[in-house]
């Protein structure tokens, strides 16, 4: 199985924002325990790299990548580290390209006509939405996908349990980012068993709507 069907079989990777190196195997194993096997750790914190490796040697069920990468020498710091996958916020062509020259995979944000264009021509068929709620949601999914229909996407930034069934009963949609499953206090206060919990219902969710 490639990475895009895979994507797609887990239909969620969680938006992670990590602030300490020692939360990062417990966190990756309350979401693997609630039936999560993709994470995306934001490369918003300095130790960002470092929960990257750690999960990536020590969780190795968990197929961790990085996301908020912004340039070539953030995805070089991350691959180096043990990502699987970087994900971007926006399209930056030459982030794509080196990682598309290294086989790594690459979900590049999109917004518009154009930086889809882009993206599809460069040989992309998963690609990032975000802020999903700002640029129109699922309807302007569904609107895209009309003339890309070889695109899917993986929409971030607003997505919540009160949406999730409109984004994932939708063709168009890959899979879906949020950082629900895992808030920040939540990480904080060391919840594990609320993060499987919230982990397990959106797996159930996303199996029920897609059966």
């Amino acid at each position: 199985m490639n990475f895009t069907d895979r994507v797609c079989e887990a239909g969620i990777v969680p938006v992670v924002v990590l602030n300490r190196v020692e939360d990062a195997v417990p966190l990756a194993g309350a979401l693997l325990k609630g039936g999560i096997t993709f994470m995306e750790i934001t490369f918003r914190t300095e130790c960002a790299a470092d929960c990257i490796e750690v999960i990536s040697r020590e969780v190795p069920d968990m197929t961790v990548g990085a996301g908020t990468v912004i340039n070539v020498e953030q995805a070089k710091t991350a691959v180096a580290g043990g990502a699987k996958f970087i994900v971007s916020p926006g399209f930056d062509e030459e982030t794509v390209r080196w990682a598309l020259d290294n086989d790594i995979p690459v979900i590049p944000g999109t917004v518009t006509p154009t930086e889809i264009m882009k993206a599809v021509g460069m040989g992309l068929r998963v690609l990032k939405f975000f802020p999903a709620d700002v640029y129109g949601g699922i309807k302007a999914i569904k609107a895209l996908s009309a003339p890309f229909g070889q695109v899917r996407f993986l929409p971030t930034g607003g997505v919540s349990p009160d949406n999730l069934k409109d984004f994932i009963s939708n063709k168009a949609v890959a899979a879906v980012g949020g950082s629900w499953v895992c808030k920040k206090d939540d990480i904080a206060n060391h919840d594990w068993d609320k993060i499987t919990a919230l982990s397990a219902e959106a797996v159930k969710t996303i199996k029920e709507m897609r059966a």
